[in-house]
């Protein structure tokens, strides 16, 4: 039990490095108070462009890598109960330690990127066609933002290709908390 808890202590603080906010201090601003007010890569994106944005997609994407990778080292080392929950909770932790990290007064984004670097360790082929999916979509539709909403929203459809369904059901439960921020995001844009 001491591994699994170790596991997601240290998602959850891999999740919590407030990557977009120490990217926007260096360039003078808090995307926590600009555009639409959420610290992640979209809003980044609209306020410093691609090439500026890229730390930050890089930094959201690799906190969920390093989520899973630490969570799979440990169910390998033999340490955790269960290899597959244990990455899924390191994964979850990290989506949690980025909607609500510690190092940035508890107000963090969405997870998006955090869940997709998560994928790739939970399911590597669905990862890969989701990457198909994401590129073929955008150059269809003429938008990566479309093109990334198939590919994440397909991941759970194309990981039944290569998994059990309760690994799919755990996936689910990860991409609820993306709409749980979503829901949050919508609440607080009304009551302002």
């Amino acid at each position: 039990m001491l591994p699994l808890i170790a596991v997601v202590i240290g998602g959850y603080l891999l999740g919590s490095v407030p990557v977009a906010v120490l990217v926007a201090r260096a360039h003078g601003f808090d995307p926590r108070r600009v555009g639409d007010r959420n610290p992640g890569f979209w809003n980044m994106k609209e306020q410093l462009g691609p090439r500026g944005s890229a730390p930050v997609f890089a930094g959201d994407l690799l906190k969920g890598v390093c989520a899973g990778l630490l969570g799979l080292l440990c169910a390998q080392a033999g340490g955790a109960p269960s290899g597959t929950a244990t990455v899924y909770a390191a994964v979850g932790a990290a989506m949690i330690g980025h909607a609500w990290p510690a190092f940035a007064g508890f107000r963090g984004g969405r997870s998006v990127l955090t869940f997709v670097g998560g994928f790739a360790v939970i399911c590597p082929p669905a990862f890969l066609i989701a990457l198909l999916v994401l590129a073929v979509v955008a150059a269809a539709a003429r938008s990566f933002a479309v093109g990334a909403r198939a590919a994440v929203f397909g991941a759970p459809v194309l990981q039944l290709l290569f998994a059990p369904a309760e690994h799919v059901a755990a996936t689910g439960l990860l991409m609820t908390l993306i709409g749980l921020r979503f829901g949050q995001a919508a609440l607080a844009a009304r009551r302002s």
